[in-house]
């Protein structure tokens, strides 16, 4: 299929379904409306392909949006990384944080230290970084840890 027609394509499909009514609107009749306004036959296989792949994307892409809005609503912050491309879920302060991280093939939470060189925020070897399986068992045992932390308070006042 040459570029051309697939940009056309493709132009026409998000507009009708820009347009479009998602709760009475079928890829079929997406399909049946942008051949009629291209004068070209979509029902073939590669073009019947290529209007589902768009209609996918399109429909993917309102729901990434639609979450948007929602986080927004809800004062959820947008995601933040750093400078190697690592997910910061929080900053426990103003040097800790906690990230979450592939470290050779392998997602690591990461809570650690970090210092600020030429402008650049860098992790020190102050910290931990938890394997999913280590993750998990910390994560049963919070609410043990949290028992334990109040107990130890109230010996305290």
């Amino acid at each position: 299929m040459e570029p051309e027609i697939q940009e056309r394509i493709e132009n026409t499909v998000r507009r009708i379904l820009k347009g479009s009514d998602m709760e009475e609107m079928t890829e079929h009749k997406i399909r049946k409306q942008a051949s009629a306004e291209l004068d070209l036959d979509l029902s073939e296989p590669p073009y019947k392909a290529f209007v589902k792949q768009i209609v996918q994307s399109f429909l993917e892409q309102q729901v990434e949006e639609e979450e948007e809005e929602v986080e927004e609503e809800r004062g959820e912050r947008r995601k933040e990384y750093d400078d190697d491309g690592d997910l910061i879920i929080c900053r426990l302060s103003e040097k800790r944080r906690v990230t979450i991280q592939d470290f050779r093939g392998k997602t690591l939470v990461s809570i650690r230290e970090y210092y600020k060189k030429d402008g650049k925020e860098l992790p020190t070897s102050k910290g931990i970084s938890l394997t999913e399986e280590q993750w998990s068992a910390f994560k049963k045992n919070v609410p043990d840890i949290e028992k334990a932390i109040r107990k130890m308070e109230s010996r305290i006042m």
